[in-house]
């Protein structure tokens, strides 16, 4: 019999797969996971998944996704084999996910209060309702874990009974990537991004993509060289597709919301020392008193393990805070192929042990 790692069978497995993606445009499965819609209002769609059939039937306390502004909601759902989304239905969660949409010029004048305020409490209670009134366990990678901390926190009547925080960053001089602009920043007295933001409203979805394409400007390089070297490698190849997809639909962020993110996280640093003023209404982690677990990436330029971990001593009030660190960049961390054994287990093992305490 043939090894699958023979030169024979490698070279039959580069042809398929050169095959497929000639013929068929590619070999990642990125069909969405089935759902329904159950909530709709501004800059919220509101989704239960449904799942394929193939696993569990879902039961127990319901589970919202929480994604970023700015990236699509399919972070979640990457593609089949490698989607979080899929890996929560197939385990017989109750999964549910809030959708953004697009953000347009017109959205410019919402701010941050808009999504901790509207958006996403909304679509707490309705997970909640949907699911039979029961507490919901949040979800959340990057500034979707921040806002929902700040949502948590802002309103502590929301049936919310964990958070989850995949690569959120909470100090941002942490961060080497934005280490060189702050001297530049200071000495335009924060004004550096301030009229370009404005006139264009925000920051445009063609610029956020290139900007994020860029914090992996060496694995953009050398993307050729490793296709190539993995042509018989499907699952290798069916990654890079649905990264590329991901990309590739990437959303704006609006004007306002854009200059507090800037002015606020970046310049004053406020996530650092547990609170953020919005327009002189401060809202504090230390009311945030629910268990959550906090997942760095190990190989994170935008979110390394520092700038995350600091949302551990902030906490002050969280029955639990649980900390731990996965192999992964920014995106991979939450849903790389390595993800699947590492960040999903450590989902998986946080809520089973919501349920046993409750």
């Amino acid at each position: 019999m043939t090894s699958p790692t023979s030169p024979p069978a490698r070279l039959v497995s580069a042809a398929s797969n050169v095959a497929a993606k000639v013929l068929r445009g590619g070999v990642a499965d990125l069909r969405p996971v089935p759902r329904v819609l159950i909530d709709q209002g501004p800059n919220r769609s509101v989704y239960r998944l449904t799942g394929t059939g193939g696993g569990r039937a879902p039961s127990g306390p319901p589970v919202l996704l929480v994604p970023p502004l700015a990236a699509p909601a399919l972070c979640f759902d990457l593609r089949r084999g490698c989607s979080l989304a899929e890996h929560l239905v197939e385990g017989g969660r109750r999964t549910y996910l809030v959708d953004y949409g697009n953000v347009a010029f017109s959205d410019r004048r919402l701010g941050i209060e808009h999504w901790i305020e509207e958006v996403l409490p909304r679509a707490i209670r309705k997970v909640s309702a949907d699911s039979g009134g029961q507490g919901v366990h949040v979800v959340a990678w990057c500034l979707g874990g921040i806002f929902s901390l700040l949502t948590t926190a802002d309103q502590p009547k929301l049936p919310v009974e964990s958070i989850t925080t995949i690569a959120s960053p909470f100090d941002f001089t942490a961060i080497p990537l934005v280490a060189p602009f702050r001297p530049l920043v200071e000495f335009t007295g924060g004004h550096l991004l301030t009229p370009f933001y404005r006139a264009l409203g925000g920051a445009p979805s063609y610029l956020v993509s290139k900007v994020f394409r860029a914090t992996g400007f060496n694995k953009e390089i050398t993307k050729p060289l490793a296709i190539l070297r993995n042509l018989d490698d499907r699952d290798f190849l069916a990654q890079i597709e649905a990264v590329d997809h991901f990309m590739d639909n990437m959303i704006a962020y609006p004007g306002r919301t854009f200059g507090q993110l800037y002015h606020r996280f970046f310049r004053a640093n406020d996530l650092a020392e547990g609170s953020v003023d919005l327009g002189g209404r401060v809202i504090s982690l230390s009311g945030v008193k629910v268990p959550t677990l906090v997942i760095a990436g190990e190989n994170d330029t935008i979110a390394p393990r520092r700038a995350v971990e600091r949302l551990v001593g902030l906490l002050d009030n969280a029955p639990q805070v649980r900390f731990e660190v996965a192999p992964g960049g920014h995106l991979g961390v939450l849903t790389g192929r390595r993800a699947r054994g590492t960040t999903w287990r450590y989902v998986d093992s946080f809520l089973d042990a919501q349920l046993t305490s409750s």
